[in-house]
């Protein structure tokens, strides 16, 4: 599937990824050298195991909310907050509710 072209358009970016029963949904905005911009869709009870990355992960959470483990330390966000997730700290990500977010990752 082609990416779309979403630059120096206003994009509702809570509408631009679905819910899918029993899964993660994401969809790749911007793929650069010098970072990412991905959209997730994670149903409740879905998540994303424990892992590291060498650059800061940056969760903005669009829709519900999503709860963090970072460092062995629980956060949780609702719509409209946003977490900066270490780099080199394992942290995971878990819908205990349906929630939509932006992760930007930036080299």
């Amino acid at each position: 599937m082609e990416q779309e072209d979403i630059r120096g358009k206003a994009v509702a970016l809570s509408g631009h990824v679905e819910y899918a029963k029993d899964s993660i949904v994401s969809k790749t905005l911007l793929n650069r050298k010098t970072g990412t911009l991905t959209l997730f869709a994670f149903d409740a009870g879905q998540g994303l195991s424990e892992h590291t990355s060498p650059y800061d992960a940056t969760v903005l959470i669009l829709d519900g909310e999503g709860e963090m483990v970072i460092g062995g330390r629980t956060v949780t966000a609702r719509a409209g907050e946003m977490v900066i997730m270490p780099a080199g700290v394992p942290h995971d990500v878990r819908a205990v509710k349906p929630f939509k977010m932006l992760l930007i990752m930036i080299r």
